[in-house]
């Protein structure tokens, strides 16, 4: 199982694979739980992030046990999707960005395989959080199908679950953040340090507080999703078969050992 979809608000199951089998994984931060089947002839992983019926909230998310899980059944390359609000008029309701970049606004999360004893500590290098290789598959992928997808954008990660105030928002335009989400850090962190190739399809599903002319909802969230669930079925079902059988990044040469 060389790739693995990590599904967000709204992507329980990517309806694109066969012969389905759930799997329980043991890992050091407790049990992670991961869909396996098959597409197009190759095995493919499926974790939805918030659980099957989105029981799970963002600050509670196992994401140790989740990256470490895939990591032990031999993933190499992560698509992962989210559902993020915008704070740049030029990221619309709809539209797909493939991010590039983080801030990280939690507060409450453990962010890192490496906390000292056996593990060590490592530093590891974050010049580059996602892979350039899976974006660029993504971005052409993107223009072939004729589905808008920016190619790279800054995801402000906050704690959740309450949406931000206009003020925080405020905050995050002039820090430089595209989109707001509740849920990339720490994962992305964790696959990086874990030597996964790790890509995020964002899509956009409002405004964000202050910018929108209406209150946010979690319900007009789910429905832009689902308005525009084809679009990112298509987006990842052809994008997987265009992903090289061989990493010609360096997600893996910044990774620590994690001993799985």
């Amino acid at each position: 199982m060389r790739i693995a979809i990590i599904g967000g608000s709204g992507v329980y199951d990517p309806g694109i694979l066969s012969n389905i089998r759930e799997e329980k994984v043991t890992t050091p931060y407790g049990t992670a739980v991961i869909k396996a089947g098959t597409y197009q002839g190759e095995e493919i992983g499926f974790m939805p992030r918030h659980g099957e019926k989105h029981t799970v909230p963002p600050h509670k998310v196992n994401y140790r046990a989740n990256i470490w899980a895939l990591k032990k059944l031999g993933v190499e390359r992560v698509l992962a999707t989210a559902a993020v609000g915008s704070t740049n008029p030029e990221f619309k309701a709809g539209e797909f960005v493939l991010v590039d970049d983080f801030l990280d606004f939690t507060k409450t999360r453990v962010y890192t395989f490496f906390e000292g004893g056996a593990m060590g500590v490592v530093h590891t290098d974050f010049t580059t959080p996602y892979c350039p290789e899976l974006r660029q598959v993504l971005v052409a992928t993107a223009a072939e199908l004729g589905i808008k997808a920016h190619d790279g954008g800054v995801y402000a990660c906050t704690e959740g679950p309450r949406f931000e105030t206009p003020a925080e928002i405020r905050m995050i335009r002039q820090l430089g953040g595209d989109l707001v989400g509740m849920t990339n850090v720490p994962e992305v962190i964790l696959a990086h340090e874990a030597g996964l190739c790790y890509g995020l399809i964002a899509m956009v599903t409002n405004m964000a507080a202050g910018i929108s002319a209406t209150p946010l909802s979690h319900e007009e969230v789910l429905a832009i999703m689902d308005q525009n669930g084809k679009n990112l079925r298509d987006l990842i079902m052809r994008t997987i078969p265009c992903i090289p059988r061989e990493r010609n990044c360096r997600c893996e040469l910044t990774a620590g050992k994690i001993g799985v």
